[in-house]
């Protein structure tokens, strides 16, 4: 279970969503990529000093790329609570961008499947826009995106909820504009 510090009073997390397995497919066939360039500049280069120091040398650098690689995709993370939206995402090595929003400024939650293998494997990309004039939360291979869409946006209804109930209202503050 996730463990999250720095919740606000009263706040507790409703969920969290992080990338899809399939991350760690693509990364082993860039694994076994490196592998068969290895070998080849094995048996081109034979066994001497120069080849085994350009194999080490070669599986340093992209061990290095493919550890980047992997962290990028691995740290990247949703975290809904009862209140908020909190957006991890590892841009690039030491390099994170943490978003934060109210669920009171969600305005849409999307998602969206393309080709084959996303509908197969049942990943996609998960789209959270807010109120904010410029940002909005996107991650892509999220795991059964249609589903996580449907719970994100039945927190917010849960919440806004909440709020009209204690503001006293009984009716959805974008009704007003109806009547």
């Amino acid at each position: 279970m996730l463990k999250i510090k720095n919740l606000k009073k009263g706040e507790h997390l409703e969920m969290a969503v992080r990338r899809h397995w399939i991350i760690f497919v693509m990364l082993g066939a860039i694994f076994v990529t490196g592998v068969i360039i290895s070998i080849i500049l094995f048996v081109i280069l034979w066994v001497t000093f120069l080849s085994m120091m350009l194999n080490i040398t070669f599986w340093l650098f992209f061990l290095l790329v493919l550890y980047i690689k992997w962290l990028n995709h691995e740290l990247d993370l949703y975290i809904i609570t009862n209140n908020r939206i909190i957006w991890v995402e590892q841009k690039s090595f030491l390099d994170r961008k943490v978003s934060e929003t109210n669920l009171w400024q969600v305005q849409e939650v999307n998602s969206s499947t393309k080709w084959v293998f996303s509908n197969l494997l049942n990943y996609g990309t998960l789209f959270i826009q807010t109120a904010w004039s410029q940002q909005n939360l996107k991650m892509d291979f999220a795991p059964d995106s249609m589903q996580e869409a449907r719970k994100i946006l039945n927190i917010v209804d849960d919440y806004r909820d909440k709020q009209n109930a204690m503001m006293g209202k009984t009716q959805d503050p974008s009704d007003d504009i109806h009547n």
